[in-house]
């Protein structure tokens, strides 16, 4: 049986806890008192040694604000805010013995950090996010949590302000659950990533709430250590970088990811996926989720403004030494978007992207964006490898551009377009350029006008290729345009195009003989 004590001492009702699991120890028993700017660093680690002294416990935070400096949590301890309770993080490099993270662990398990308190950074200035901040950034920047080869980590309820750096950085660690949280970094914040799983194993994120001037959640991984089995799903997030991302740093691979239903809005991008350092990333799949791309592009950094994507991923090399990646058996499925950006999904020069899945794509065009100056997005430091891909796939007229990909199955892509923004902007529905064996099917581009000077189905040097299953809408001009002298065997079968003025155009360097109808 457990055994309860109730202590009142100077106005605060104190609650211990002797039992079996362990006891529970607020801070204040420990001299914590509520100033944000007082130093409680010693009083609050007290309490974390004498919880990890007993055998583990509960550090209990009640409702009031503490300031506090870095914090080492322990195996079997949790740490517990109290609604009203705020950890306010000290700036001062003097106060972290331990780094730039204010919770910090390390070969630990059973760690817990649970409540509806709030932890509150440093970082609420802007940094380097707006048009024209060239601010330098401060030498000293505080995360909020950097743990490291951790086991059963439970992050709970909690709400974060202003990381001035990573929020939760989670490396090498396993069975981590993430569940609730909120995370509420300033937008306009370089480096403020919300959750960072680092060659991590069996992550659970779910039901939480993040704003951030960086990644959103971001999978990386290091040497010889793969991250794998993440499930993220429920989550709303918005993001001045990429909302949901895997790589850039990726010298190990990814396996077993799943994101499902989400809400991205207002991201520079919405679902990233940055293959650099020559992992292979494998059994990829979002499903679910609504993107919107962000909504005043005029307020970024320029760097930004023409590398917005609601859904982009890539394959280059860091470095000219770095080895090349791959992706395989990826999918995108029941995915609505907003955006006046389309997709761009392309491998290196030789396909290193198999098994490509859209299905159910829907992208609404809500205005109109000039690609000339458009570029792929970087997404993390690189060296000029292969210059032209730059550019070459990114300023295509297209609103999904797939490139450099062997296996490949779009079914059911409509694209949906102002009449007057396509008057501006013809543009295809889809482009393929050097894809090999791709399943078509269900392809559609509306619009309130008329459909002339772009195709609605692009096909470049394609070969194995099947078109089937669509239906070219009154006053379409070209349905399918066939270009590119290594163009092979291509099926057009089983559609009603007769609504279209040209059903299949093709090249003069196109043989006849390669497609079939």
């Amino acid at each position: 049986m457990s055994r309860f004590g109730l202590i009142v001492n100077t106005g605060v009702i104190l609650l211990f806890l002797q039992s079996a699991q362990g006891r529970i120890c607020s801070i204040a028993e420990f001299g914590a008192i509520s100033n944000k700017a007082a130093d409680n660093t010693t009083a609050v680690q007290n309490a974390i040694d004498a919880c990890s002294a007993a055998g583990g416990g509960m550090v209990y935070v009640p409702a009031g604000d503490y300031g506090c400096g870095g914090l080492r949590l322990k195996s079997n301890v949790s740490l517990h805010l109290e609604a009203g309770a705020t950890l306010w993080v000290s700036p001062k490099k003097e106060h972290y013995e331990q780094g730039n993270r204010f919770l910090y662990a390390e070969d630990q398990t059973n760690i817990t950090i649970e409540g509806r308190g709030t932890i509150r950074g440093t970082g609420q200035e802007d940094l380097q996010r707006r048009r024209g901040d060239n601010k330098p950034k401060p030498e000293f920047r505080v995360g909020i949590l950097r743990f490291m080869r951790c086991t059963n980590v439970m992050i709970k309820d909690i709400t974060v302000r202003y990381s001035d750096s990573w929020t939760f950085d989670l490396e090498f660690c396993e069975k981590v659950y993430i569940t609730g949280v909120s995370i509420l970094n300033n937008y306009y914040r370089v480096n403020a990533d919300g959750i960072d799983p680092v060659s991590c194993k069996n992550v659970h994120i779910s039901n939480c709430y993040i704003i951030a001037g960086d990644d959103c959640i971001v999978c990386k991984t290091r040497d010889n250590a793969p991250c794998e089995d993440i499930v993220v799903t429920n989550c709303t997030m918005a993001s001045n970088a990429t909302a949901v991302k895997i790589g850039t740093e990726s010298r190990s691979d990814f396996r077993n990811i799943h994101i499902s239903n989400c809400v991205i809005r207002d991201s520079t991008v919405g679902i990233g996926i940055y293959i650099k350092d020559g992992a292979t990333a494998e059994r990829i799949s979002f499903s679910n989720c609504t993107i919107e791309t962000i909504r005043k592009p005029e307020l970024v950094r320029e760097s930004l403004l023409n590398s917005i994507y609601p859904i982009f991923v890539d394959i280059e090399k860091r470095d000219p030494e770095s080895r090349i990646g791959r992706i395989r058996d990826l999918t995108f499925s029941d995915i609505s978007i907003v955006s006046d950006n389309g997709i761009l999904i392309q491998g290196m020069s030789r396909p290193n992207i198999e098994n490509l899945v859209l299905r159910n794509i829907t992208l609404r065009v809500d205005r109109g964006f000039d690609y000339s100056q458009r570029k792929k997005h970087v997404g993390g430091s690189t060296r000029t490898t292969e210059d032209r891909r730059r550019t070459e796939f990114a300023r295509q007229e297209s609103y999904a551009t797939l490139a450099n990909i062997k296996g490949a199955t779009v079914d059911h892509l409509q694209v949906w377009i102002p009449e007057d923004v396509y008057d501006r902007f013809p543009r295809a529905a889809l482009s393929l350029h050097s894809v090999e064996g791709a399943d078509l099917s269900h392809i559609r581009l509306t619009s309130g006008g008329s459909l002339k000077r772009a195709a609605i189905v692009v096909l470049d040097n394609c070969r194995d290729g099947f078109l089937s299953s669509c239906k070219a809408l009154p006053r379409t001009d070209v349905f399918l345009k066939v270009s590119g002298d290594k163009t092979e065997n291509i099926s057009v079968l089983g559609n009603d195009l007769s609504q279209a003025r040209i059903q299949v155009q093709s090249g003069p360097e196109v043989k006849k003989t390669e497609i079939r109808r």
